[in-house]
Order: C-alpha cells, then structure tokens, then sequence
C-alpha cells in the first residue's frame, strides 16, 4: 500500500538452464548465442483490475570471452581470437528480440583496466549490427559510483529515460 491505496507487486527471476555457471567459469557466450548466467527478471504490478509488467535481462556480455581463475583477485578477461564473434552475437541478439522486442543495453563493466576490452568489444559490435532495435548505452558504474555514491545512478536514469517511456 503506497499512499492508501493498495496494489499486487510481484517479482519474478527466471534463470536459464543453458551455459549455468558460477562466476569466472563461465563466461560469454556458445554458438547459438545462449549467454552464461542469463537471468530474465519481471515485475508486475496489478492494480484495480489493470496490470503492467517490465521484463529486464542480463547475463554474460554475448561474445566468446573467458575469464579463468588463477591465483589473482580478479583474473584478466579473454577474448577469444580464433572465432566469429558475429554469428553467435546475432543469434543472441535475433532470440532477445524475438521474445522482447526492442533492446536496451546497459553496458556497467570498468570502461579502463582489464574490463576495457571487453566494453570496447560489445559497443564495436553492437554498431557493426547496426540494427534499429538494438541500443548500447555504457556506463562505468564503478568509477560512476564510487565510495556509494548511489545519487550518480541519476546519469545513467537520465540517458535511459527517454527509452524507457517508450
């Protein structure tokens, strides 16, 4: 109840069974594009008869990538060189928008360091997509938010926002 009047509020996860791993072992994606740890997030809210839902997803960054561990805090992501990147990316991204419709990315990896690459690599091969119902949006969400800073959220809302109305 928010301000007297009452409402159903649910939230629902779903997780994939494809590419299911626990970090660093499991990474990027397999050639039908499945992404590791891909997870479907969605909140309906049901008020006086009416409902609405919003469907968010995430999951590995959908190129074939690794990351293995070692005795470092944080071992250095992998880009795999021997690959088509393209074709597995495709498949994702055709399956996203055959059962979302259109895609917001929101990209919160370290835009410097060893996660560079990986950001440089997704924002390359989302233009060369070039597909209209695709967006990339990159956020630094560490260097953004650093020492809780949590208000600085209010950037990364505020280049969402027009998208999100729609």
């Amino acid at each position: 109840s928010i301000n007297g009047k009452c409402f159903d509020w649910l939230l629902v996860s779903r997780r994939s069974c494809f590419r299911a791993g626990v970090r660093y072992y499991v990474r990027g994606i397999d050639s039908e594009g499945h992404a590791a740890n891909f997870v479907e997030t969605e909140q309906i809210v049901h008020y006086k008869g009416s409902k609405a839902s919003f469907v968010q997803t995430r999951g590995s960054i959908p190129f074939f990538w690794s990351q293995r561990p070692n005795l470092k805090y944080k071992p250095k992501p992998q880009i795999s060189k021997s690959v088509n990147h393209m074709d597995g990316f495709q498949r994702h991204f055709d399956s996203q928008i055959i059962s979302y419709g259109k895609q917001m990315i929101v990209n919160l990896v370290n835009q410097k360091g060893s996660e560079k690459p990986l950001e440089q690599t997704f924002a390359k091969m989302v233009n060369s997509m070039a597909n209209g119902m695709v967006r990339y949006i990159a956020f630094d969400f560490h260097k953004e938010c650093s020492h809780m800073r949590w208000d600085r959220l209010q950037i990364l809302m505020d280049q969402l926002a027009e998208q999100q109305d729609e």
